[in-house]
Order: structure tokens, then C-alpha cells, then sequence
């Protein structure tokens, strides 16, 4: 879009309503007993969590199964499939004890072999994702998963009957938090079924439930009987409705229990007509402008400063947002906002324009883009908006094809501070800046600060640390903070179980009525 065609305000803020309908409505139509029915917006790209690679895939991963360490009721660590864990040699080696008993849901034996198979399998480049996840630290595992060493190699073995111990390259106090997103599988399915093991007459999981039918675009769950914590409702049916307004239609229809992210800037109005139906969650929800350093006009830190300071960030959250966000100057909530630069714009009659395209995806996200592009074309930057689809602007930022990407991410359950600043990184998965090529000292303290987090034990020193990498990050502004959203979730009172304050993705603690 041409920076002189109708980039105001005024446009940013129009939104269609006329899908919502006027009226308020029951959601009750007859359910079957103990079935909850769940519409979640976008399909796993594989429920092999060692391919898996997608956000959409975590949600289902917590159904079909248990990970070595789990969450509490309020999200903080619990045991999952290891009953205990303990530190050895300053953090540089843990031993996680399974619990006793523990069984697949077709019956066979989970044991620590399974464990330790399940950890070589993510590393090796051959079967796997091609990612180190939250085994980056294991002893080993980035010449595995480079096709150096054989994944045998890799830091974890088992020990004893029920132990597993993990070798890390150096200490790392949060492991054990880490090891909430590690879903082992069952090797003998998979050895046996190859890729088709999360096929539904092959599959076999540890989670509440396990896999009963699948569909194009829908899956079957039943309670696992051989789950240490079964499930409290005996059937889940999960329906993916890629629109959010379709989503929530049908909710109000009373076709769904349970409807994830409904849209945004609906929320005021959805609150009127389904009342105590609309739930809101604070969540490590994060949206930022990604700057790419390679591009000469980008390269100069008064330019990046200018473009933050003069995008209206209340704008965006009270009119685009409609209040479902708060203003976000900082990468962690709760962090010191860092001062603003009050000096003149970089930009003169004698300098050549500064132009710069900024890209997003079509959609909702758009209408956050055209605010911004506005506020820059006021400030004197000319701006273009390329709205493309998703998989479009991924490739190209990839490839490093930007100017400036309009980006944002959910960590899910995940608010610790580690969760938040991992993805900025270096080789992280928001880390395409090009900041660190530049090989500075500001990127050397960084990388500093980050290690030290990494190390710390005590959560108030880890926190510290990675406080000071924020710093560094946003005083030589590699990224342009914009808003910490909300996550939102439709709940019918059929459900039962939940937690306050904690969304509904745990779904072996709701029941229905």
C-alpha cells in the first residue's frame, strides 16, 4: 500500500461487527454427558512433539501427554512423569526420579529408556525438528543436532532403575522449568509405526487423554485409563475453526464449550452479550516491531529510537486493541519503562529520504500496521505497508527480506521471564535482527547477562539478569516494544474445575455439567 492512499487513523480503527449479531444467546444446546467440546483456531502441524514445530501443536501436546516435570495449579513447577528431581556438581548435572507404575496408554511399560530415546530422538537432525528447543544446554547436543557426533553422544543416559540424568554444558538453574514442555513418546510405537505412530489406531500417549479419531480438521480424545491423572471428563471433541468470528458464533450457537481467542477488538461488545462467558488471563502474549540491522538506515540507533518514540502506543492499545492490551515499552511487564529520547528527528532537508517498508500479516494484525504507518508518515519516514499471509512473511523474514516486520508471540502458560526474553537470544527464534553479527560490546554484555540468568538458581537473581539483558536490548532498540496482550477464551457454563486466573488448556481438571 503507497504511504498516500488513506493511511489514517480514522481507517485503522474501522471494524466490521456485523458477524456478531444483535442479540445475546443461550450457548445450550444438548451435549452428550462428559463430553467437552473445544474450538481451537489453527491445526498442529504434527503430534510427534519431536516435528512438531508450530504454537498450535502445544495445546494439544498437554492433552495426549505428561512431561518429565509439569505445572501446578498456578502454573508454577510440579511433578509430571518424574515424581522428584535434584541438582548435582553446581547445576551442571540433573537426576529426575520417574514416578513408579507409569504406563502408555495402550498398557506397555514407560520407562526410563523411553526418556532417554525421546531426548536423542529430538537431537537427531535425521528424525527430528532441526531445533535444539530446551535441550540446548544438554552436553553434546548442538554437535548432534549439526550431524557431528551420533545422538548417542548426547548428555542424558539413564541411571538406575527409575533415574535419568541430563549432562549439561554448563549450569542451568531453570532446567527443571524448562523440562515442563519435554513430552517424551513411547519408542516402541514408533520404532514400530515409524511416522504414522500418531496415527489414531497406532497411537499411544502418558497424558490425561489419548488420541480416539482424527479428522482434517478436528480430533476425537478419550480418557486414558493408564494416565497417572486421568482426565475428569471421559471424552473431549476438538474442532479447528481457523476464523475467530466463526469461532464464536458457533459458541454462542452452543456448539462449543470452550472457544480460544476470540477477536480482539470484540471483546467490549462479546462481554455485553455472553457476560460472565468471556474470561480474560494476563499471558505471555508479546507484540514488537522486528528491525532488521542489515539494512543501512536501520544500522543507526537515533533512526530506531525516533520510530519508537513517535509510534503511539496508546493508540494501538485503547482504539486498535479496544483495551484488551496494555501499552508494552518493555520486553517483561514489570520492568522499568527506559527513557525516552527527546531529541530532534534524525531526519533533515539534507539528508536523503529515509523510506522503509514495514510488513505484517493481512488480517487484524493489518489494522495495528496502517496506525503505525501513519504515525511514521506524520514523523516524516515515507512508509510503505505490505500486508502478505502468514507463511509469506515468515519466508521472507527467514530470509532476511524485511525492513521492518510487524511480529508477535504467545508463549502459552509460560510467564516466566526466561520465556519472554529466550526468543531475542542469539539463535533464538525472534532473533533475526542481525544484531549480534555486529559482534559489539553491547552484544558481548548481553550475551554475558544471559548466560548469568541461564546459571542462577534463586528466581529473584535470575530475574535480575535477564533485566539487564532487557536493558541492552532496548537501549540500542534491536526490537520496538509495542503491547502485552491479554489471552481470551469463551467458557460456557457447562465447564467446571477451573482454576482463577489460569486458562483453560489443563483440560484434565475440567468436567461439565
Amino acid at each position: 500500500m503507497s504511504p498516500s492512499i488513506g493511511l489514517t487513523r480514522r481507517g485503522a480503527i474501522l471494524t466490521s461487527l456485523a458477524g456478531l449479531g444483535a442479540a445475546a444467546c443461550s450457548g445450550r444446546r444438548d451435549a452428550p454427558p462428559g463430553l467437552l467440546r473445544v474450538a481451537i483456531g489453527n491445526m498442529p502441524d504434527s503430534l510427534d512433539p519431536a516435528i512438531g514445530q508450530f504454537a498450535a501443536s502445544a495445546l494439544p501436546y498437554k492433552q495426549f501427554f505428561t512431561p518429565l516435570t509439569d505445572y501446578s495449579d498456578h502454573l508454577g513447577l510440579a511433578p509430571g512423569l518424574a515424581e522428584s528431581w535434584q541438582a548435582e556438581d553446581g547445576g551442571r548435572r540433573w537426576i529426575f526420579t520417574l514416578r513408579e507404575g507409569l504406563r502408555w496408554s495402550d498398557g506397555h511399560a514407560l520407562t526410563p529408556d523411553d526418556v532417554v530415546w525421546s531426548v536423542r530422538r529430538i537431537l537427531d537432525p535425521a528424525t527430528a525438528g532441526g531445533e535444539l528447543g530446551d535441550f540446548y544446554a544438554v552436553e553434546n547436543a548442538r554437535a548432534v543436532l549439526a550431524g557431528e557426533l551420533a545422538p548417542s553422544e548426547a548428555g542424558v543416559r539413564q541411571i538406575g532403575d527409575r533415574q535419568v540424568e541430563f549432562r549439561l554444558e554448563q549450569p542451568l538453574g531453570i532446567f527443571p522449568t524448562l523440562m515442563r514442555e519435554f513430552y517424551p513418546f513411547p519408542r516402541h510405537i514408533v520404532e514400530a509405526h515409524g511416522n504414522d505412530w500418531v496415527r489414531p489406531e497406532n497411537f499411544a500417549g502418558s497424558g490425561p487423554f489419548t488420541l480416539a479419531d482424527a479428522g482434517a480438521l478436528s480430533f476425537d480424545l478419550v480418557r486414558n485409563a493408564y494416565s497417572h491423572a486421568p482426565a475428569a471428563v471421559a471424552t473431549a471433541r476438538v474442532e479447528i475453526v481457523d476464523d475467530a468470528a466463526t469461532r464464536t458464533r458457533m459458541f454462542r450457537a452452543g456448539d462449543f464449550d470452550l472457544a480460544e481467542a476470540p477477536p480482539p477488538t470484540q471483546i467490549a461488545l462479546l462481554r455485553e452479550q455472553l457476560s460472565d462467558q468471556v474470561h480474560s488471563f494476563p499471558a505471555p502474549k508479546f507484540t514488537y516491531l522486528k528491525l532488521n540491522l542489515r539494512r543501512q538506515a536501520l544500522q543507526s540507533p537515533a533512526l530506531r529510537r525516533y520510530l519508537s518514540d513517535v509510534t503511539d502506543r496508546a493508540f494501538l492499545a485503547t482504539r486498535i486493541m479496544d483495551g484488551t492490551a496494555t501499552v508494552a515499552e518493555t520486553v517483561l511487564p514489570d520492568s522499568p519503562r527506559p527513557p525516552t529520547d527527546q531529541t530532534a528527528s534524525p531526519i533533515n532537508a539534507a539528508t536523503e529520504p529515509v523510506r522503509i517498508t514495514l510488513r505484517t500479516t493481512s488480517g487484524d494484525r493489518e489494522r495495528l500496521a496502517i496506525a503505525i504507518a501513519d504515525d511514521w508518515n506524520r514523523a516524516g519516514i515515507e512508509t510503505e505497508l505490505l500486508a502478505t499471509a502468514p507463511v509469506d512473511l515468515y519466508s521472507a523474514v527467514d530470509g532476511g527480506d524485511f525492513d521492518i516486520a510487524l511480529s508477535h508471540f504467545d508463549r502459552g502458560l509460560k510467564g516466566d521471564p526466561n520465556f519472554l526474553m529466550e526468543p531475542f537470544t542469539q539463535g533464538g527464534f525472534a532473533d533475526d535482527s542481525g544484531w549480534f553479527e555486529t559482534g559489539t560490546p553491547e552484544t558481548s554484555a548481553f550475551n554475558e547477562a544471559i548466560t548469568s540468568a541461564r546459571q542462577a538458581v534463586e528466581d529473584n537473581a535470575r530475574t535480575r539478569f535477564y533485566r539487564q539483558a532487557e536493558s541492552i536490548l532496548l537501549n540500542q532498540q534491536v526490537i520496538i516494544p509495542l503491547l502485552h496482550e491479554q489471552a481470551h477464551w469463551l467458557i460456557s457454563e457447562r465447564v467446571t474445575g477451573l482454576t482463577p486466573g489460569v486458562q483453560p488448556q489443563l483440560w484434565r481438571r475440567l468436567g461439565v455439567s
